[in-house]
């Protein structure tokens, strides 16, 4: 099993509707595709910004990189270009595939 995990850094005013769009369409979207699942979005409370932005960390489950590669090439791509067409780069985030140990 891995964790497709998406770290984002968004402006703090846009905090409370970054976290309801992914709770009523980003997340509910993603896992319609059976490819990623269990998710979880956790706040960063290591990485305080001085500028008053905050950070987030959303983690799927996925059975391998072709799984995500599959999910990403038919319906990520796009799901993540309107996520940024809906914040207008007050969100910006990087992805990073794990490897659960224990």
């Amino acid at each position: 099993m891995l964790i497709y995990n998406t770290t984002y850094q968004v402006d703090g005013g846009d905090a409370k509707n970054f976290v309801i769009y992914l709770h009523e369409i980003y997340v509910p979207a993603v896992e319609k595709s059976n490819l990623l699942c269990n998710p979880r979005l956790t706040r960063i409370l290591s990485h305080q910004q001085d500028d008053g932005s905050e950070c987030f960390s959303l983690q799927f489950e996925v059975e391998d990189s072709a799984a995500l590669h599959k999910w990403y090439s038919t319906e990520g791509k796009a799901l993540n270009d309107d996520l940024v067409k809906t914040f207008d780069g007050r969100v910006v985030g990087f992805p990073t595939l794990m490897e659960e140990i224990f």
